[in-house]
């Protein structure tokens, strides 16, 4: 009737406007934010490029094998013969063969990173693992066998093992002073970035011997020592303590990127 007042549409009403294009202003807005994400998204995932060479991938998972195999070995070796009698040198080989595997991880996923979102992940992985599993772990180990010693007024440093396990702790510790001070508030304790940046090459170069020296000495305590002769079959000494080692380290060395220690 003309002059009189439109009706209020129902909800059948508001739909049929929808769908026939007519009020559709907010679920545009919605369409297009949805649209904006899904495409920002995809840029993201378009500029990560693969970071993985050729026998990246078997080098991996040999190291993970070598590594298992050596904590494992361990583990056992020491439950298996009478935990709850060896004192405080029960935690000596549980603690450094942990600290070991902990370094293991923390070298391979930090590997293959190339970009700056991979770099910044596998950094922060790289730090949890050493901060919070290995350095821990070693610390504790060294200070049980040391104190352990003490306590029976025994000498320290008579072997080779411990000569080199107490220097390649006190490596470790400027490793890691070196490393943190460089990427920690921005690497102001070496003058900031870029500068405390040229640090890092050279704290990748001195893992990569450093590492080594941690399973040497991993292998003169565990194929030598007179405990682990005296408690263990030698193949499985051979297997966990000689073979493991040396193909840990062989992988290691196959995913190093020299790209990223260019000195010269």
């Amino acid at each position: 009737m003309a002059g009189s007042p439109p009706l209020p549409l129902s909800a059948t009403d508001r739909d049929g406007e929808r769908f026939l294009g007519v009020g559709h202003e907010e679920d545009d807005a919605r369409h297009s934010e949805a649209l904006t994400g899904a495409a920002d998204m995809g840029y993201d995932e378009q500029f990560v490029k693969p970071e993985g060479r050729r026998g990246d991938a078997p080098a991996r998972l040999a190291a993970i094998t070598a590594a298992s195999v050596f904590v494992v070995s361990t583990w056992v070796i020491t439950f298996a013969n009478h935990p709850t009698s060896l004192g405080l040198f029960f935690f000596h080989p549980i603690l450094q063969s942990l600290a070991i595997g902990a370094f293991t991880y923390g070298i391979l996923t930090l590997q293959p990173t190339s970009q700056a979102r991979t770099k910044a992940a596998g950094l922060t992985r790289h730090q949890v693992v050493i901060l919070a599993v290995g350095l821990p772990s070693i610390t504790l180990g060294t200070l049980a066998i040391v104190y352990r010693k003490s306590l029976h007024e025994s000498p320290h440093f008579t072997t080779w093992h411990g000569t080199i396990g107490i220097v390649s702790v006190a490596w470790m510790v400027v490793q890691i002073f070196i490393g943190g001070g460089s990427v920690w508030f921005g690497g102001r304790l070496f003058g900031g970035n870029p500068k405390a940046k040229q640090l890092w090459k050279y704290h990748r170069l001195s893992g990569y011997l450093l590492f080594p020296l941690f399973l040497l000495a991993a292998y003169l305590g565990g194929a030598w020592s007179n405990w682990t002769t005296n408690n263990s079959p030698y193949v499985v000494r051979l297997l966990a303590y000689t073979i493991s080692p040396v193909v840990l380290y062989v992988a290691i060395l196959a995913r190093l990127r020299t790209s990223k220690m260019q000195f010269f």
